[in-house]
């Protein structure tokens, strides 16, 4: 799966479940943590990437540098489907 690919994808469900439909706010380096998402934002954010990109993410990947902002997370999506493919 293509960088491209992962970011259009984890954008469209950063602003179908945390935007309200209305993605014009959302930057690929703004944090979201705290002020997008809460602790269970994360969580469901968590489960989306699971689900959607077949990786498992492990409780001590659950840290700022992986989910901060859209480029964490498309880097760390990237990042476990290298390793698994």
């Amino acid at each position: 799966m293509q960088t491209t690919d992962i970011e259009r994808d984890i954008r469209s469900f950063l602003v179908d479940q945390f935007f309200f439909g209305n993605g014009d706010d959302l930057r690929a380096d703004a944090s979201l943590l705290g002020t997008v998402i809460d602790s269970t934002g994360i969580l469901v954010l968590v489960t989306f990437l699971q689900d959607h990109f077949g990786i498992t993410v492990e409780d001590e990947e659950v840290v700022p540098e992986n989910l901060e902002s859209v480029n964490n997370v498309v880097a760390y999506v990237g990042r476990k489907l290298q390793r698994a493919a």
